[in-house]
């Protein structure tokens, strides 16, 4: 298999902002394999708190192994991969899904024994900002699922002033920016503005302090779904975790690909634990590859394209929170024209 790499700049629509910085641009990489003929695309976007550049992704890509000449050796293949970014692992795992079921002349959900319907609606994600301003944001969207980012001195007010315009299912994401204390403190104020969930609501490290989140919420009668994610890389975190959780949070760029965001998903569901699957800021060829796995999960935030302004891939519709996956071989992903 050939393998090619080509950087790819993403301009955010807006500035996007979380608890661990800003940006207004992504810089991300994608993968060609190719193989008589056909090629399979991946795509692994540099994440700026793992450590992660475009040039650090592009360095570990060049210096891979021969992939050799069979992709269906999907695990053999990803198994001799030497240690190095998971984003970049993804992309690799991404392309060979994709050149599978281009070879096979079958849509990548229907390999993985999926229908593509129903899935779950999308929530839409509002980046940190001054609470009247997310709020407007938030009611301009129309969204019927809103993902607030928090982990200001402002949560309260941010998500007072969202729930004071919209009627949506609301989500606050921490990004692993509150303390135990933080958390014990906020979560039951901001239950009462009937939160849908939390997410990683503590630092990443702090392996221990979701069970004792947990017990000190259920102890004062608050029954908001805790979930993990940047906590949660792997199969093996979601072991380690799973007691003090409802549900975690699955990302390609971090599980490393299609095959152990699966195994994650398989390995939450057996600990009875709810699932999300959400993304980075990614085109649509890393969102529409993860979209292929939505039919096994119960929540989708998967609105990366949605938030970029030269996304140059086409794959996953939109019909407001609905997405629609393609019916094309592989991934069904094509790039935007430039016509």
């Amino acid at each position: 298999m050939e393998l090619r790499l080509e950087p790819v700049s993403l301009n955010l629509r807006t500035t996007f902002r979380v608890a661990h910085g800003a940006s207004d641009q992504r810089h991300n990489v994608v993968v060609r394999l190719t193989q008589d003929g056909l090629t399979g695309s991946g795509e692994a976007a540099a994440v700026f708190y793992y450590g992660d550049t475009q040039e650090s992704l592009m360095a570990y890509l060049r210096t891979l192994p021969d992939l050799g000449r069979d992709p269906f050796a999907l695990e053999t293949i990803l198994a001799r991969l030497p240690v190095g970014p998971q984003a970049a692992k993804a992309a690799v795992d991404m392309a060979l899904h994709d050149l599978c079921g281009q070879m096979l002349g079958q849509p990548l959900y229907r390999l993985f024994g999926l229908a593509p319907e129903p899935l779950p609606e999308t929530s839409f994600t509002i980046g940190i900002d001054e609470p009247e301003l997310m709020a407007e944001r938030a009611r301009q969207s129309g969204y019927p699922i809103i993902k607030i980012k928090v982990g200001t001195q402002h949560d309260e007010a941010v998500v007072s002033a969202i729930r004071r315009v919209t009627n949506a299912r609301l989500r606050v994401d921490a990004n692993a920016g509150w303390s135990r204390e933080q958390a014990l403190d906020l979560i039951p104020r901001l239950a009462e503005y009937d939160l849908e969930l939390v997410e990683q609501p503590l630092p990443v490290k702090d392996e221990e302090g979701y069970l004792w989140l947990k017990q000190k919420l259920r102890q004062q009668g608050i029954k908001t779904p805790i979930f993990a994610d940047e906590s949660v890389r792997t199969s093996r975190d979601v072991v380690k975790l799973a007691a003090g959780l409802d549900g975690v949070v699955v990302k390609l760029m971090k599980t490393g690909g299609l095959r152990e965001a699966l195994r994650c998903i398989h390995t939450a569901r057996a600990h009875g634990l709810q699932i999300m699957f959400s993304c980075m800021i990614e085109s649509s060829l890393g969102v529409t590859a993860a979209a292929h796995l939505a039919p096994l999960c119960d929540y989708l935030d998967l609105d990366g394209p949605l938030l970029i302004a030269n996304d140059p891939f086409q794959g996953v519709r939109y019909a407001g929170a609905k997405l629609t996956l393609p019916a094309g071989p592989g991934l069904g992903v094509s790039a935007v024209s430039s016509q």
